[in-house]
């Protein structure tokens, strides 16, 4: 075993460890807030959207956690994770901006 190759593990591991708690956090902040606005869009009150996206958000949370590491490209996961949690953040604020 050459010792050129022993930090390319750690890193791949490392960005791993990255992409399912920061992603994580990432995409299921923006998942809880297009969920939030979307419910008090649709007429529920903010309170209820707000307890109602943050149960289901802890769920995703998990289920997102767990597919960094399940999922064989590394790209695939940092692209889904934090360019899903941007887009839904962003769908949000149009929501939010067209209620007000």
């Amino acid at each position: 075993m050459t010792t050129s190759l022993a930090p390319r593990p750690r890193l791949h591991i490392a960005l791993r460890i990255a992409a399912a708690l920061l992603g994580g956090y990432v995409f299921t902040w923006g998942f809880m807030a297009l969920g939030m606005a979307g419910l008090f869009a649709l007429g529920l009150e903010f309170h209820d959207a707000e307890s109602l996206s943050a149960i289901v958000g802890i769920l995703l949370y998990l289920a997102v956690f767990l597919w960094a590491f399940a999922a064989r490209s590394l790209r695939r996961v940092w692209a889904v994770l934090a360019g899903g949690g941007a887009l839904m953040a962003g769908a949000a604020s149009l929501v939010q901006w067209g209620l007000v």
